[in-house]
């Protein structure tokens, strides 16, 4: 499906993960969830001031429409943690986690948001409350209710086009979110509904990491991020999209495959002095590509910061294609067609070996027949022809 299509189709995150400071908290607007939910875009929603902070002017509640990036499962382990706050034991630990990102989908709109909902608010610094958590099973009654469509319990996957209703919504990392604003009353809640299951995914967009950072410069104090307010080209352009990212090489390796999120961080190179950050989605990853290759995912943002967006752009990679496959090595042997009757055999010494007839029946091809042998590394093979009496 090519971009126009997606986008002319239709007729008409809290990512948090660990330590949010107490001034995201004073960026979010509250209203009454009664009242209407007024159409919202992308564009308007993330967009930023020249320091990379919420340029938002909006109201709440608001709703907002685009196609489903994700399934849950593959960015954050939602599992059920309940953890209590105990006197400050359990500071910092959100148990289970869940964010999808959806992608703009009506014409003139452009971007991606997030919708982030953690377990255990009350183990924040600022609330400090174990009575503001889910239980495991209150938690477990959110996830089924945004997993599924309330009016065709239809299970969300990648690819729907889905409408977001939201009632909070916090500035954090360098993207406006949609989220509870760690509160887990129900007037707090975001839902979930669905316009057309499988609407189908965008198209990658195709950049490079010139699109997306300036080599580096050896000054560690200094940041290559392409940072644009106006959104048109750097990171702020992508933000929240699905992208292709080509020609990569993996220099650090070693969060390739991991569980936790923290522990999920890769970095690649252009072999050009660029470098970008890419974070593996949850799965079997197998064995870090040892070549070239181009990664597929959602170009997301995370700066770490309350106040400061200009930085922390990397790829949540969702699909990999490897440029260079393993090399393949076949041994072709073959006889004049003018030689009827002869049967290939194979050996594995000349003298004293047993010859047994090659299985792979030959072919006639330009006047010869031909058998392929594939080689088997650290293997010798000897090969005869025999005419049965």
């Amino acid at each position: 499906m090519n971009v126009t299509r997606f986008r002319t189709r239709l007729a008409a995150p809290c990512s948090l993960h660990l330590g949010i400071p107490r001034l995201a908290v004073l960026l979010l607007g509250l209203v009454p969830a009664t009242l209407a939910a007024e159409p919202e875009t992308h564009a308007r929603l993330q967009a930023v001031q020249a320091d990379g902070t919420s340029a938002w002017t909006g109201t709440l509640p608001f709703t907002l429409r685009g196609v489903l990036l994700n399934d849950p499962e593959e960015f954050l382990d939602s599992s059920p943690r309940f953890v209590p706050w105990n006197d400050g034991a359990g500071a910092g630990q959100m148990g289970g986690q869940w964010q999808i990102f959806l992608q703009a989908a009506d014409p003139g709109d452009r971007g991606g948001t997030a919708c982030w909902m953690g377990q255990n608010y009350g183990n924040l610094p600022w609330i400090r409350n174990t009575a503001k958590s889910y239980t495991d099973e209150e938690w477990r009654a959110e996830i089924r209710r945004l997993s599924r469509d309330p009016a065709t319990n239809h299970r969300f996957r990648r690819g729907d086009l889905i409408e977001v209703t939201a009632n909070r919504s916090l500035f954090y990392g360098g993207k406006r979110n949609i989220n509870e604003a760690h509160d887990k009353s129900p007037e707090a809640d975001f839902t979930v509904r669905l316009v057309w299951a499988d609407y189908g995914l965008p198209e990658p967009e195709v950049i490079t990491l010139a699109d997306l950072v300036r080599p580096e410069d050896g000054d560690p104090g200094t940041r290559e991020d392409i940072f644009d307010p106006t959104r048109q080209t750097g990171g702020e352009r992508y933000q929240g999209v699905r992208v292709r990212l080509n020609n990569l090489m993996l220099v650090d390796a070693s969060g390739w495959g991991k569980v936790a999120w923290g522990e999920r961080l890769c970095r690649v190179t252009d072999g050009t002095g660029r470098l970008f950050p890419v974070r593996t989605a949850l799965g079997s990853w197998g064995t870090p590509p040892s070549g070239r290759f181009d990664a597929i995912g959602i170009l997301n943002q995370e700066s770490g910061s309350g106040t400061d967006g200009t930085f922390g752009y990397e790829l949540f990679v969702q699909e990999v294609v490897v440029h260079d496959p393993p090399a393949l090595q076949i041994s072709l042997v073959s006889w004049p067609a003018s030689a009827p009757g002869f049967q290939l055999q194979v050996s594995d010494a000349v003298n004293g070996g047993l010859w047994q007839p090659v299985t792979h029946p030959p072919e006639l091809l330009n006047g010869r027949w031909v058998v392929y042998e594939p080689v088997i590394p650290g293997s010798q093979r000897f090969y005869r022809l025999f005419k049965p009496e």
